[in-house]
Order: structure tokens, then C-alpha cells, then sequence
């Protein structure tokens, strides 16, 4: 799709859009920051997630907060493990300049703290750029009412947002139009550091600002309590960064956000663009269970919380996605912003308006797993009853499916039913509720075959569709029929030849069209294609599709949703929760046998 828009970008030079791989996420579980190679804050959201962006270069916006060397510089960074503390780093002439990015942790859902640290070379003093310009609204709001509030604190206002800076060394100037940047540029002393600290809210910011050293501390050691070790794991470091994305999307109410990100395309002009800052059930649940694979609970309970709350609310007209703090979805609009190269802008999503049966068998998966951990009370006992009878009353209603597609009878979403009720059914469900929810589960197993098994044995997407889909490799991955099932080996074989290559995996084919030519590699389901051969035994073949997919990122370790595999690049929104929760699980299975063989 190709679109113009009025606006154009506030900077097409230095700090325009870069190649995903390039950029980190920073975050305190009520919004998040992305952060750019030359040290500029791209992206963020203030006060939460799905709130107007106040730095929104990234999609052609205005509004950023830059730290940089002056001079020649090449990039590189990393996190300090088990947390999201992100180290940026520069080789310059004169040595290596680091700069050390936070958001204070744990978050205040009504003020953003940010915090920097500039740390010069041992035997050089580092001079670098500063940069700050915030602009509410998607960059339509910009800073206004700037005045000095004590020595190094200048304050302002960004539309209904306020912001005061802190740690301001030298004296910053205004530039841009109407004055509404603030530059200025700091020396730091060889083997010295100096702090930034900013705070931006939708209150008053009143009282003393954040000492930096007391932030830093309080950031470090709650995130040093909030991430478990997960020893029992391959690919510890990997596995315990995507447990701190998990955890760093998820908020104070346990809705986890399906991405910090929204625009970001799929495909260059296909008008795949879409706002994922919400919570998807799916993917809560998804996250759930991966959490409680790997031995953790906290984030179970989140997720379980969160869930369980929207079964009392709604019922069985449950939507698949919700706000933060639990509300209806807004409907799509877009912005007049240029947007990411090769996409354009747009908030909000179209996902409230369907019907997502398959939501429900997730919800009873994640109530299961929180059962068999001895993590559900009577409240959870009763949304895994409303879940099920959800299943019951409306398991032949045609229904988007996981991919949010056009309605049909998908047999994933029957499939993943089934499961959900026979885990809770293991589980000790309350009231002789097993023997009712075994039988249903078996009912759906045998209407499914009946409408959905091709003649080659294996599972087909739908009744009216023979073809294959990545997601019926996950039914049997959690229960609904058993491993040594016909139709799970068959699926599985079927999938691998004719929906993959190179150990990278697609959902469907599109088409007559080259997997490739239609999207990219699917991150999830090269991770679930990793479960599925570790659940057959094939532990060689688990490892290969798991490392493929797991070096699929950038140097930052974070996952978008697709994988451009011939240019090896990232697609999609920026970090994707649902593949950080399989990659997560696929760490915590394959460090040990499949449960039952």
C-alpha cells in the first residue's frame, strides 16, 4: 500500500527510523522506550502503553531525547543480565563511551522516570551531545513553558503532560521552531560519570527530583528480585532477557502488552501494519504457560489475575485483547505521520469486533498450569468454569482463528479447546466437573476429525480449507490429543516439508506465491515447531529448529514477530511478547525430557 501523508518527518538525518535489529527496549511494566544505535529515545509512550507517543521519530513523528559521542563513533551495546538496564556503547577516537539507560523500576503508572548515566573512558574525558525534545500527541504537542526550577532542574510542559530534567551540567539552549528542543553539550571527566534524570507525567511533578544514585540502586535490586535465576534452563542468558521482556511488558493490573510498538509493517507497502500495545489474551496465556515451564509463578499469577478478571467481566463474550487496565480496545485510526519506512501509521485495532474461540481453551490452559502449581484459588476455579461453558455454548460458531482471519470452523481453535479443558480437567477441577469437561474435550477432538482431517491423516486448517497450518502443531503440545497420536506425527511431518525451510517456519501458505515472497518467517512457530520435536523425541532436530530461531534477533536479544530470511532482517512489531514466551519455554522443555516419555 502506498500513502502519502501532509507531514513529514521532524528528521530525516541522523535520527531517522533504523533497521529493527538495531534498536533496544527499555521498560518498567507501564510503558517502554525504544531505544536507537545513536543513542536517541525513539520511541515512548507516556503515562502507559497505549497512551500518545511524547518521542516518536520512529514512525516520522516528532519528539526524541538524544545522548551521543561528538565525533566518530561506532555503535554497540548489551544488558546488564537479568535486567532491562541497557548498556549503549560507542569505540570512539578518543575510547569507549558507554552510556547507561533505564526506566526506574518498578514503574509509577502516572510518572515515567528516566534514567542516564554517562561514563567517560579511563584515560579521556567524553564529550557528548544532548538532546531533548519532547512532543505530546505523536510529536503535535510540543515542550512549552520552559523554565529554570533550581540549579541543573529545568522544567516544562508537553501538552498534559509534565516534565522536569534533572542533572543538567551545562546550560542547555532552545533551538528548533518555537524554541521547543533543548541542546547542550557535556564534557565528563576521564574514568568520571554523570547522571540525567528525566521525569515525565500526567501529574504534578512536585517534591524533590530522583537521586540518581538511590534510582539506580532501587532499579537494580528490584529487578534483581524480580528475574529468577531459571538455572534449569538452555540458553540461560537468553532465557532470563526474555523473562525481563515478559516482566517489562507486563503492568500493575498483570495485563502484559503484546508489544511496546505499533506500525512497525510486516511487509514493506502491504498494509500489514498494526497496534500492538494491548493485551491479547492469547498471548497473556501463552506467556503463562511458558513462565510456568521454566518454574516461575510471579508472572503466572499476572497472568492469571489479568485473565481470570476479564472471565468474571465478560463472560463468554470475553474479547480476544483489552487495554492495560482492562478496557475495550478503541477501534483503528490513523495518524498523519509518515510513519516506519515501508508502512504507515495507525493506533488502536479492529481485534474487539471478533470472535476468537480458541482465547478461551488458552485461558483454560493457563488456569491449569496455575492449578497443577497450586496457584488457583475459588476466583480462578470459577473463570475455568465460565471459560468452559463459553467452549460449550459457542464451539460451533464460526470464529477469526489465531491469525484474526476471516470467520471459519478453524481446528486449531476446537483443537486448542480441547486442550484447555482436559488440563483443568487433570487438574483436580472442583464439583465432578472433570467427567463433564473430558467429555467435551472428546466431543470436540471427534467433530474436528470429522470435519477437519485431510485424507493424508494429518489436520487441516478447516473444513473448507485443506491446507496446512503452523498452528495446529500446538493442540497436541498441550494435551489435546496425544503424541503418539496418527494425525500429531502426521501433521508435524507434513508441516516441516511443505511449510518450512532452513529450519525457519511459515503459518500457511498464501497462495501460490514462495513462503517467502508472502511474509516472513514466523518466530513463534519455528519455536513451536522446536516443542514438537522435542515431544517426539527428536532431540537433535528440537536443538537445530531452536537455535535457528533464537539467533534471529539483534545484538539487543529482542524478537519482533517476523524474519525476513533472505535480507535477515526483523519485521514487525518491536519486542513481541508471544515469541519471547516461546523461546522462553522452548528453553525450559528442552533442558529436559518431555513429561511422559
Amino acid at each position: 500500500m502506498t500513502r502519502t501523508s501532509s507531514r513529514t518527518a521532524q528528521d530525516g538525518g541522523a535520527f531517522a527510523p533504523q533497521p529493527l535489529r538495531q534498536y533496544a527496549l527499555l521498560a518498567d511494566g507501564e510503558r517502554g522506550v525504544i531505544v536507537g544505535p545513536r543513542g536517541e529515545y525513539a520511541w515512548m509512550c507516556v503515562p502507559r502503553w497505549d497512551s500518545d507517543a511524547v518521542f516518536s521519530t520512529l514512525v516520522g513523528g516528532a519528539g526524541m531525547y538524544v545522548v551521543t559521542p561528538v565525533g566518530r563513533c561506532v555503535w554497540g551495546g548489551y544488558y546488564e543480565d537479568g535486567t532491562l538496564i541497557w548498556r549503549s556503547r560507542w569505540v570512539t577516537d578518543d575510547g569507549i563511551v558507554e552510556c547507561r539507560e533505564a526506566l526506574a523500576f518498578p514503574g509509577d503508572p502516572h510518572r515515567a522516570v528516566l534514567l542516564r548515566r554517562i561514563l567517560a573512558p579511563p584515560r579521556n574525558a567524553a564529550r557528548v551531545s544532548v538532546v531533548l525534545e519532547p512532543c505530546a500527541g505523536f510529536g503535535r504537542r510540543p515542550l512549552r513553558q520552559v523554565s529554570r526550577e533550581a540549579d541543573g532542574v529545568w522544567t516544562g510542559r508537553a501538552g498534559d503532560l509534565s516534565v522536569r530534567w534533572s542533572g543538567c551540567a551545562a546550560e542547555p539552549r532552545p533551538a528548533g521552531p518555537g524554541g521547543r528542543r533543548l541542546e547542550m553539550e557535556l564534557t565528563v571527566e576521564a574514568g568520571a560519570c554523570h547522571d540525567l534524570v528525566l521525569e515525565i507525567g500526567d501529574r504534578s511533578l512536585t517534591g524533590e527530583p530522583p537521586r540518581p544514585d538511590a534510582a539506580w540502586r532501587a532499579t537494580e535490586e528490584a529487578w534483581h528480585a524480580a528475574v529468577p535465576p531459571l538455572g534449569d534452563t538452555v540458553a540461560r542468558i537468553d532465557a532470563r532477557r526474555a523473562y525481563t521482556v515478559l516482566r517489562g511488558l507486563t503492568g500493575t493490573a498483570g495485563g502484559m502488552v503484546a508489544s511496546a510498538t505499533t506500525s512497525l509493517p510486516e511487509r514493506a507497502e502491504e498494509g500489514r501494519n498494526y497496534d500492538y500495545r494491548y493485551v491479547w489474551i492469547r498471548d497473556q496465556c501463552y506467556a503463562g504457560q511458558a513462565v510456568a515451564a521454566a518454574g516461575d509463578t510471579a508472572l503466572l499469577d499476572d497472568a492469571v489475575r489479568f485473565v481470570t478478571a476479564r472471565l468474571h467481566e465478560d463472560g463468554p463474550r470475553m474479547a480476544p485483547a483489552y487495554t492495560v487496565d482492562g478496557r475495550t480496545v478503541p477501534e483503528e485510526r490513523e495518524l498523519d505521520l509518515p510513519g516506519y519506512p515501508g508502512g504507515f501509521d495507525r493506533v488502536g485495532n479492529k481485534v474487539s469486533g471478533q470472535f476468537q474461540l480458541d482465547v478461551f481453551g488458552e485461558s483454560l490452559l493457563l488456569l491449569g498450569a496455575a492449578a497443577r502449581h497450586g496457584r488457583l484459588d475459588a476466583d480462578g476455579w470459577r473463570a475455568a468454569d465460565i471459560a468452559a461453558g463459553a467452549v460449550a455454548r459457542r464451539r460451533d460458531q464460526p470464529d477469526a482463528g489465531v491469525w484474526e482471519l476471516p470467520p471459519r470452523l478453524w481446528a486449531h481453535s476446537r483443537l486448542a479447546c480441547a486442550a484447555g479443558l482436559r488440563s483443568v480437567a487433570a487438574a483436580g477441577a472442583p464439583g465432578g466437573r472433570s467427567a463433564e469437561w473430558t467429555a467435551l474435550a472428546d466431543r470436540l477432538v471427534a467433530d474436528t476429525a470429522a470435519r477437519c482431517l485431510h485424507p493424508s491423516g494429518r489436520w487441516q486448517r478447516s473444513p473448507d480449507d485443506p491446507g496446512l497450518d503452523g498452528a495446529l502443531l500446538l493442540p497436541p503440545l498441550r494435551g489435546a490429543v496425544p503424541a503418539d497420536d496418527p494425525r500429531t506425527r502426521a501433521t508435524l511431518r507434513a508441516y516441516v516439508d511443505e511449510l518450512t525451510e532452513d529450519h525457519f517456519a511459515y503459518r500457511f501458505r498464501h497462495g501460490d506465491q514462495p513462503l517467502e515472497a508472502a511474509e516472513g518467517a514466523f518466530l513463534l512457530c519455528g519455536f513451536v515447531t522446536a516443542l514438537a520435536e522435542h515431544q517426539q523425541g527428536h532431540e537433535v532436530a528440537a536443538f537445530r529448529w531452536f537455535e535457528r530461531n533464537r539467533a534471529a534477533c539483534g545484538p539487543a536479544g529482542l524478537y519482533s514477530e517476523e524474519y525476513d530470511v533472505a535480507q535477515r532482517q526483523m519485521r514487525g512489531n518491536l519486542p513481541q511478547a508471544f515469541v519471547h514466551a516461546l523461546m522462553l519455554e522452548c528453553a525450559a522443555r528442552l533442558a529436559r525430557p518431555w513429561p511422559g516419555t
